[in-house]
């Protein structure tokens, strides 16, 4: 989870907790555990079920929350397959792909570092993004680019695409594809401040992960884990989960939107951090 956003808007949950003091909280996306150990810390009688489908991630949450013993409960799981035993104080979710696995090449996320076109959060289920990308029509592909990475040029990348693997077979790593990416572009418009392969990226990891649809069920369901008065917070990265979001929390009747307008990184977050750029935080509750 980033500090930044989190922190800034969590003075309703350290409330919600102080005035309660004892329950649970489900953080969706658990990673390496760094804002539950602070909010375990700060709330002896806090309970956490943490949900991560990564087992890299799982493990780093593990050893990072030991000191809090049978008061953690770490579940490998996609948050959309999971059902709770208990209804919750507050459930959190920090979307997209973390840092640790961006700044892994073998996981394929980033063309920073070239690795596998894999893309998978979790490395041991569903179709790699090569797979994706050599199962899909041109039109599909196109398509696809278009809508999950919001890319204009999404049919000359996808043309583009679909000729490399006929001519030469699959890519051998991200930066390979990157590089074809960038060669659908203008020679002027490759050296912006976002990398012209970033949108496409993002696109085929959407689609890899169903992470539009996963976040889609969280919506339908995570109000009726919470308790009445109950907390609902979510940190999203682009804009396509940014209105999902939002839309969810103004026209759920279950649930009173508190942040009328999304919270971002204050600036010194932003800077030591530069992936909270583009963080949005919101936050409603259950009624």
């Amino acid at each position: 989870m980033l500090a930044g956003p989190v922190l800034a808007g969590f003075a309703e949950l350290e409330g919600l907790l102080d005035q309660r003091g004892e329950g649970v909280l489900i953080d969706c996306t658990l990673g390496g555990g760094g804002h539950s150990a602070l909010l375990l810390e700060a709330h002896p009688r806090l309970r956490l079920i943490g949900l991560d489908q990564d087992p890299t991630a799982r493990a780093a949450a593990a050893e990072r929350l030991a000191p809090f013993g049978d008061r953690v409960q770490i579940v490998a799981t996609n948050f959309a397959a999971y059902t709770p035993a208990e209804p919750a104080l507050s459930v959190l979710a920090d979307l997209g792909v973390s840092s640790p696995q961006l700044d892994v090449a073998e996981r394929g996320f980033s063309f920073r570092l070239d690795g596998p076109l894999d893309m998978r959060m979790n490395p041991s289920a569903g179709e790699t993004a090569a797979q994706l990308i050599e199962r899909l029509e041109e039109t599909e592909l196109a398509d696809l680019i278009y809508a999950y990475g919001e890319e204009r040029l999404s049919r000359r990348i996808a043309r583009r695409i679909k000729h490399d693997l006929a001519e030469q077979g699959p890519y051998i790593g991200t930066a390979a594809l990157a590089y074809a990416v960038a060669g659908c572009y203008p020679p002027k418009a490759r050296r912006g401040r976002i990398h012209p392969a970033t949108r496409t990226f993002q696109a085929l990891r959407i689609a890899v992960n169903d992470e539009l649809g996963v976040l889609d069920h969280l919506l339908q369901v995570a109000p009726d884990w919470l308790l009445p008065g109950g907390l609902f917070g979510v940190i999203s990265f682009h804009s396509l989960e940014d209105r999902r979001v939002k839309t969810a929390f103004v026209s759920d009747e279950r649930l009173q939107r508190i942040t009328r307008k999304p919270e971002t990184a204050a600036e010194e977050e932003q800077h030591s951090n530069p992936r909270s750029r583009s963080a949005k935080w919101r936050l409603a509750r259950r009624r």
